[in-house]
């Protein structure tokens, strides 16, 4: 069980990476997506590209935050012009020095967590940077010297790794439980071949002996139950010839002459 349980550990830190690995793609191809619209204002272009990324299955939302933390754009209407708590869950990995961090690993963007309605949700948080073309575009007022513009943070639905995961449980729970028994089975096998036929054999083979000393021992015993066999039965056979043996008195007068010499 022990086994079982350090691999169903390993195999749910191994899903879970992939899962933050395909996030992170997914975060890239809308950043990429929304990045025409951004360059050319046009907020309505990124509203209708966010609008449709959340329709996708297993999407449960989609936010573009501005440098100040304001939502400037997100799948939910009601968020928008909200400010996030840069305090928040998401938020802090970045914000939690003086300074803003600037650069995240594929690892550090993400997150998981649970909706009010205990959905298990895996964000990622994905800064969005001042490249050259953004800079240097006419219509563009962002100076070159800042190197972040906003930040996407996208989140997705866990339902369908956690069911996975739950598959795999219980399929490893099952594949442990069989293996279980059949090394029970298999040991409890080879120690009736091995050690309690055999030894069945040599009981069978003492009681027959006490009765009939002509009994022969029995014959495809292990190397050590076969010596017991073999020195009982040689000394059940020096037993039968000491009985068969006739008795011979002892002469009282030379043991009397014996002992006045």
């Amino acid at each position: 069980m022990v086994c079982f349980v350090l691999l169903y550990a390993a195999i749910k830190q191994v899903v879970i990476r992939d899962s933050i690995l395909q996030a992170n793609n997914l975060a890239g191809i809308v950043l990429k997506s929304t990045r025409y619209a951004m360059m050319k204002s046009d907020a309505e272009l990124n509203r209708a590209i966010i609008q449709n990324i959340s329709a996708q299955s297993g999407v449960q939302h989609v936010r573009i935050f501005n440098k100040k933390g304001v939502v400037a754009f997100s799948s939910k209407p009601e968020e928008v012009n909200r400010q996030v708590d840069k305090k928040a869950e998401g938020c802090v990995m970045c914000h939690e020095k003086e300074a803003p961090v600037t650069t995240l690993g594929s690892m550090q963007k993400a997150r998981q967590f649970k909706t009010a309605d205990g959905l298990g949700v895996l964000a990622i948080t994905a800064p969005i940077y001042n490249d050259p073309e953004c800079a240097n575009a006419a219509c563009h007022f962002h100076p070159a010297s800042q190197k972040v513009l906003g930040t996407l943070d996208i989140g997705l639905s866990q339902e369908a790794t956690q069911g996975a995961l739950a598959s795999i449980r219980i399929q490893m729970l099952i594949f442990s439980l069989l293996t279980l028994v059949l090394t029970v089975a298999g040991v409890i096998t080879l120690l009736k071949m091995i050690v309690l036929v055999p030894m069945k054999k040599l009981q069978e083979y003492t009681e027959r002996s006490a009765k009939n000393s002509e009994a022969t021992r029995p014959k495809n015993l292990p190397y050590e139950l076969d010596k017991i066999a073999q020195s009982y039965y040689f000394i059940r056979v020096k037993l039968t010839e000491i009985e068969q043996e006739p008795f011979k008195p002892v002469n009282s007068g030379t043991v009397c002459e014996n002992k006045q010499l």
